[in-house]
């Protein structure tokens, strides 16, 4: 007699659980998705793609207003926003297509409906009609992503010009104002799609910097970009309380915790991203032995819960990067330790890129981490101003900055911004995981022209030989 297939359910259809779903379904289980909403999660649907979509409209918009010193002239250049955002909802339905095609090929079977558990290791699944059906598979893969966060703001939620990045990526007009509450990677890259549709961009942000997660050297080359672009930034400025106005807009109080006085600014629409918070509410996690708290699910390197057989992923689970990648590759994770294998999630190579304008990307350690943990380390930097593909590009704005320990020159961190730097962080990340040492990339041949080739020269600055910058001029002793 053939095998009984195990059975694996994956509740959420986001990047991190229609993954594991195909990789559980290669490895020869029987696989079921149940889906609340829409396949694709929050990245497709109203998160990475509809956002980058809104960005290369903005961006393109941009370059044909801006292409007089390209030695192109074009009259009547015309944003068709609603236009914008037609395009923006077909591409993310062409890829939840795609989603489904998937998971059809590799014989998943999709349920749209909710699920909770009511009991160890059992679920109860509510399809739309009202149907219920009580589950019990050999294992499952918690895979329900994350929410917004809606901060406590007096009048914030009551207020129709208040919106949050959801909200951002449906506007019907093009507001001529906007005021972005949280100066993190959400807010910011809608900030910079706006800012360049021709919106007054206003960043209100309670910490005294932004975007904490990147090098601060790299944070200050996006800022200064992102103040020519006419965006004005109030740091130390936590909100106290959102008003209406007469003409249906929005009055945002802040504390401005420099001066002590408090600031008010208005705009037609207040766009909210503090951040985003585990979606578990409706799990019903109680019943299912799972350890978890506000924070999310606590999972092993396994992926794997305190509960045998229950594994989580993605933006659900407690002290994990909040990405879609990340959430894939626990999905993988997840599925092969389900099937026999022994696979462990680490993040060294976790990549991080803010699609600001123009885009920045890190990956290992920045330098401020290196200087908390009393590491012994080197800096190498290259401005793209040097870089001839750069400056054919965006006028050579932009920097790439690798960090190598001190005695060895083992790569430890590599922090970038500029033209394409989204896809150029591949080669640090790949340098990262195979242990590389700042020669490895000198004596690897980058091609020219192009934007790569200030990878090798900032690894040649750190050894104090760049080849395509004059020589830094000693300081003179006093």
């Amino acid at each position: 007699m053939a095998e009984e297939k195990k059975s694996i359910l994956v509740i959420g259809g986001g990047p991190g659980g229609y993954i594991a779903a195909i990789r559980a379904a290669q490895l020869g289980a029987e696989v079921t998705v149940v889906e609340k909403d829409k396949l694709g999660g929050t990245c497709l649907n109203v998160g990475c793609i509809p956002t980058k979509c809104l960005l290369h409209s903005a961006e393109v918009f941009s370059e044909v207003k801006n292409c007089k010193s390209q030695g192109i002239r074009v009259s009547d250049v015309e944003l068709v926003f609603p236009s914008v955002i037609k395009q923006k909802t077909r591409i993310s339905r062409k890829l939840v297509a795609g989603v489904k095609s998937l998971l059809r090929a590799n014989k998943v079977t999709v349920i749209t409906g909710s699920a909770r558990f009511i009991g160890p290791k059992k679920i109860e699944v509510t399809e739309k009609d009202g149907s219920r059906t009580e589950m019990t598979p050999d294992d499952i893969i918690l895979a329900t992503g994350s929410v917004n966060v809606v901060p406590p703001i007096p009048g914030l939620q009551d207020n129709p010009a208040c919106v949050d990045s959801t909200g951002a990526l449906s506007l019907k007009e093009l507001p001529e104002s906007m005021i972005v509450i949280g100066g993190g990677v959400v807010g910011l890259e809608l900030a910079c799609a706006y800012a360049q549709f021709g919106t007054r961009i206003t960043v209100i942000e309670a910490l005294d910097h932004i975007l904490p997660m990147l090098d601060g050297e790299i944070t200050e080359i996006a800022a200064a970009q992102m103040k020519k672009m006419g965006m004005k930034f109030h740091l130390e400025c936590p909100v106290e309380e959102v008003r209406s106005t007469e003409d249906g807009g929005a009055e945002v109080i802040c504390l401005n915790k420099q001066t002590g006085q408090k600031e008010s600014f208005k705009a037609e629409k207040v766009l909210t991203a503090i951040g985003r918070k585990a979606c578990v509410d409706t799990l019903d996690l109680e019943k299912s032995g799972i350890t978890f708290d506000k924070g999310g699910i606590e999972a092993d390197d396994r992926m794997q819960t305190n509960v045998p057989g229950i594994y989580a992923i993605g933006d659900c689970v407690k002290g994990r990067t909040r990405l879609a990648h990340t959430a894939s590759v626990m999905g993988e994770i997840a599925a092969e330790n389900i099937m026999g294998q022994h696979q462990l999630y680490d993040e060294t190579t976790n990549v991080t890129c803010v699609y600001v304008e123009p885009e920045a990307a890190a990956v290992g350690l920045t330098e401020e981490q290196c200087r908390a943990q009393n590491l012994n380390y080197k800096v190498g930097r290259f401005p793209l101003v040097a870089n001839g593909k750069s400056v054919i590009l965006n006028g050579g704005v932009g920097s790439v900055k690798i960090i190598a320990d001190a005695e060895t020159e083992k790569i430890l961190g590599v922090h970038m911004i500029g033209p394409r730097a989204s896809d150029l962080i591949a080669e640090g990340a790949l340098a990262i995981r195979m242990g590389a040492a700042v020669d490895d990339l000198i004596s690897t041949i980058h091609s020219h022209p192009t934007v790569s080739e200030s990878v090798r020269e900032a690894a040649l600055d750190l050894q104090g030989r760049v080849l395509n910058m004059p020589p830094a001029v000693p300081k003179k002793k006093k």
